[in-house]
């Protein structure tokens, strides 16, 4: 297959994700490319089966020389595809079994607002805040990114501040409106998150959108930028709130978890964890914990008590908290989920069996 046929072919194949609402593209050799649709994948049975050559032939025709060359020497490349300036990918590229292979992740080139992505008002509240630590949390795929972007587009519309975001790769795209965005891209702007925000003290930033706290270093000079009158904004692998915070003080050495932990304390505003659940109707929706960083929130990190974080956000619904089983039977409740999928997606389904009686 020649470059120009193999590019043509998987420009198709990008614009079967858009034009079926799907979510991923997956390239996996001896398999047809599949397409992930509400949450399962659903194999393109019209397209060949991949071969070796097919494979590395499709892949190939969304890099560059200099991309070919890191991907062949690192066995693993990521990178966003502007895909005919009518929707951009996340793409990651590995080698399995000694063949090639690739994960393309749709992201829409309109930004959704809260309302139109069923996210809690608490979030433009969050937005507003001048500075302090926030988090979403959750596991891979079920739209922190988007989520922080909404954000972004929020503060971006509706205050003059310098906004930056250091991500790897970029994902939205954002036009500067009331705010000044920058983006820096990891490996193209800049060499690591760390580095990047340690830039910022002297780029007169007002925000910063980190898209992964994925070390030590950069979750301490995240802490202290927010320590010192930034808004922080950026995601992390976790379940929940609690464990978090865990994950958090964890990735210190022994001797400076307690410092940590009382940075923590004074400069987090709220950690949002969330899922998307297939709906009834088709489509996903999210299910959403909110934990404010109230008093009683801030005790209990200075003191080591994670794990009694659930049941304060558990009892403070009144201050704007939401568990993940109170916002799951709220959809089952309005029909919009199953009963089987609200299990399916707590973690812990017997109390919300009881929530339900």
């Amino acid at each position: 297959m020649g470059a120009a046929n193999a590019k043509h072919v998987v420009e198709n194949l990008l614009s079967t994700v858009v034009k079926e609402n799907a979510s991923d593209l997956h390239i996996t050799v001896g398999r047809h490319p599949a397409i992930r649709v509400d949450g399962g994948l659903v194999p393109l049975l019209k397209e060949e089966i991949l071969t070796p050559d097919m494979a590395r032939d499709f892949i190939m025709a969304l890099l560059d020389s200099p991309q070919q060359e890191r991907f062949l020497r690192d066995k693993e490349l990521d990178l966003s595809y502007n895909f005919q300036d009518r929707a951009r990918f996340r793409v990651n590229l590995f080698h399995q079994r000694g063949f090639m292979g690739a994960a393309l992740r749709l992201i829409p080139a309109k930004i959704k607002q809260f309302a139109d992505l069923n996210l809690p008002p608490i979030l433009e509240e969050f937005s507003r805040r001048q500075q302090g630590f926030f988090l979403v949390v959750g596991p891979t795929g079920h739209g922190k990114s988007t989520t922080l972007a909404a954000m972004i587009d929020y503060i971006n519309r509706t205050r003059a501040d310098h906004i930056i975001t250091i991500e790897d790769p970029i994902e939205y795209l954002f036009a500067s409106d009331r705010s000044i965005i920058d983006q820096r891209e990891i490996g193209i702007d800049t060499s690591d998150f760390a580095k990047a925000l340690r830039s910022m003290f002297r780029e007169d930033v007002d925000v910063a959108m980190v898209g992964e706290m994925r070390d030590s270093e950069t979750i301490a000079t995240a802490v202290t930028a927010a320590e010192t009158g930034h808004l922080i904004l950026s995601t992390l692998h976790t379940n929940n709130a609690a464990q978090t915070i865990d994950r958090i003080i964890d990735t210190f050495p022994s001797g400076q978890q307690s410092q940590i932990r009382a940075q923590l304390a004074s400069t987090l505003i709220g950690i949002v964890s969330q899922r998307l659940v297939p709906r009834v109707t088709g489509g996903l929706v999210p299910a959403i914990e909110v934990m404010i960083a109230n008093p009683a929130i801030r005790n209990l990190i200075r003191e080591n008590k994670a794990h009694e974080l659930d049941m304060v956000i558990e009892t403070s619904s009144e201050e704007g908290m939401i568990s993940l089983n109170r916002s799951l039977v709220a959809l089952v409740r309005k029909g919009e989920v199953s009963l089987e999928n609200a299990l399916l997606y707590s973690l812990n389904p017997g109390e919300l069996q009881t929530l339900l009686r």
